[in-house]
């Protein structure tokens, strides 16, 4: 059945230039938006504060009394907490207060350290073994393997006596050694998606040399998964050497960070709990901080997530 259109069944729209030039959604960048998603997680947002604050306590917080970390009183040895010694003192009548904060320095500095080691070496070797590929991707990844799967243990104890050392360099070079191939492998992932696309193929045919391309085009657009790593790894770097440190394979006297500590309370523990419940606590804050604050990032840095 034919059906006979004619102008009476049309209505003109009148034209409206404000409304035209409406944005009914602001444009903002990427970044701007990952910061609006993470400061909807109250978690990860109390976490930055924590941080911060805790960055700031290792800073000033050994010099908010007049008590050294490594003078002894033997007068005032094993106090309780109180007004003049506020988180007590150790079986030598060192200040707990200002030795929990000079501790915390070397602490901090060899997980941050660390991450950010094995954050550039990772990045650098999975950028250049998913953008080569082939035999050379073959080759590099094996190695990484290899690697991976020596026990760290392991390797701090043949490090340490190699160099007849337990520094502080002698720590954060053993716990780098084989810290960055996580990060290698997720690079490695994350270039081999990027590798085909489009904006990546027209570089490779304008004749842009391949650490252009790494630099410009593939490392920025992984950043979001390294972000995320470096956060879970400096948690985990600062446990490493609590850990190591109360074996009695990492810092040693007269060095001071929390393990040490730990190491040297423990044996009091029973009588003077305190001594090892404030070095505890500060790793454990430590670490949940940066736990809850990679957790958010994750959530924050996920399109998928985005409303």
């Amino acid at each position: 059945m034919e059906q006979n259109i004619t102008k009476d069944m049309f209505r003109r729209i009148p034209k409206d230039d404000q409304e035209a030039e409406k944005i009914a959604r602001p444009i903002i960048t990427f970044w701007e938006d990952v910061w609006r998603r993470l400061k909807m997680n109250k978690a990860a947002i109390a976490s930055i504060f924590v941080i911060i604050l805790l960055l700031v306590m290792v800073v000033i917080g050994p010099y908010l009394n007049e008590y050294d970390y490594k003078t002894q009183d033997s007068s005032v040895r094993n106090t309780a907490p109180n007004k003049e010694y506020w988180f007590g003192t150790d079986s030598a009548g060192r200040d707990i207060f200002t030795r929990a904060w000079m501790g915390g320095r070397i602490s901090l500095a060899i997980g941050i350290i660390c991450a950010f080691i094995a954050m550039i070496v990772g990045v650098a070797y999975g950028a250049i073994a998913g953008l080569v590929g082939g035999a050379t991707d073959t080759f590099m990844m094996r190695f990484v393997e290899v690697l991976s799967s020596l026990p760290y243990l392991l390797i701090i104890v043949l490090v340490t006596l190699w160099l007849d050392s337990n520094t502080f360099g002698t720590i954060l070079l053993a716990l780098s050694v084989t810290s960055w191939t996580g990060t290698a492998r997720m690079v490695r992932g994350e270039v081999l998606r990027l590798k085909n696309q489009e904006f990546v193929l027209a570089a490779e045919t304008l004749g842009v040399p391949k650490w252009k391309i790494i630099m410009r085009h593939l490392v920025p657009n992984a950043l979001s998964i390294v972000i995320v790593g470096v956060t879970f790894d400096i948690p985990g770097f600062i446990f490493s050497e609590a850990f190591l440190s109360y074996l009695g394979v990492g810092l040693e006297p007269p060095q001071m960070s929390w393990g040490i500590m730990c190491s040297e309370a423990q044996q009091q523990f029973m009588f003077f709990p305190y001594q090892l419940i404030f070095p505890s606590l500060l790793i454990g804050l430590t670490m949940l901080s940066f736990t809850l604050l990679g957790d958010g990032l994750r959530d924050a840095l996920d399109p998928r997530l985005r409303k």
